[in-house]
């Protein structure tokens, strides 16, 4: 008896393509292609993408992005106005202590893709907040307040940050789509699974265990304790785009066909 092929992939790469479709889109339509596959972590990785991450659980290192930390202060002259003031710092300016505590100049992006989508419409930056940053902030008042009350330590996070992670995911389905073509013969239409599993070990930093577990290897950095964000109008950075590697001449073709629908965007943020 021989396994169905997986329908599907002619729709995620019309999705993954237009970048004028929200990226959603294209996540639903690889979440299909992954259940009809039964390759669970991949399923597992496009819910993240679409829902965004929980507090506590590890994070994909592409969503750790560079960020600006900033500190609001209340002065405390008697008789004056009370009126906020939001600063600008460097991670080396915090005690101590606080630096022990990993809080460094990457601010962790926990947002679904359907959320980024709608705070880059609205032209929004974050300010994110580290975990437990309401526990010591009377040390950094101690260290930084200067004669005034430290409100709030956070970090600005700017919305080419946000386009850098929806970039990094539409780039990962791009090289999906091109392993998968590449690894069907020509007059094929559908992939099976087992070119499913070989492009997933491609394009995802897979690696096969006993033939019926896979594990997504890729860097990461874990997060804990509490954190919030709220959000601000701010005009974001720009910085170079950040390289992609190369593979075979077919996901450069793939790429390439990305790049003409719409131009490829790979930007980082660096603080002003």
């Amino acid at each position: 008896m021989t396994t169905p092929d997986v329908e599907g992939l002619e729709q995620l790469e019309r999705a993954v393509l237009n970048e004028d479709a929200s990226l959603a889109a294209a996540l639903r339509q690889f979440l299909l292609i992954a259940d009809y596959a039964h390759q669970e972590e991949l399923r597992t990785w496009a819910l993240k993408q679409l829902e965004g991450y929980e507090v506590g659980e590890e994070l994909p290192r592409f969503r750790e992005v560079a960020a600006t930390l900033e500190i609001t202060l209340e002065p405390r002259t008697p008789g004056r106005p009370r009126m906020e003031d939001t600063r600008k710092i460097s991670s080396h300016q915090l005690p101590q202590s606080v630096r022990d505590r990993g809080i460094g100049e990457d601010a962790p992006i926990r947002y679904g893709g359907r959320e980024m989508e709608a705070l880059i419409a609205m032209g929004w930056s974050l300010e994110v907040r580290p975990p437990g940053s309401a526990e010591y902030l009377a040390e950094v008042t101690d260290e930084l307040g200067n004669g005034s009350t430290v409100l709030s330590l956070h970090w600005r996070v700017h919305l080419t940050s946000l386009r850098q992670v929806l970039d990094h995911i539409r780039t990962r389905l791009t090289l999906f789509v091109a392993e998968v073509r590449a690894a069907m013969p020509p007059g094929q239409r559908n992939p099976g699974p087992d070119q499913i599993d070989s492009a997933a070990q491609q394009a995802f930093n897979i690696t096969g265990g006993d033939g019926t577990t896979i594990n997504i290897v890729a860097p990461s950095a874990k997060a804990t304790g509490d954190s919030t964000a709220t959000a601000t109008v701010d005009e974001p950075s720009q910085t170079p785009p950040q390289p992609w590697w190369h593979r075979s001449s077919v996901i450069w073709s793939a790429i390439a066909a990305t790049a003409a629908v719409a131009g490829v965007i790979a930007t980082v943020v660096v603080a002003k």
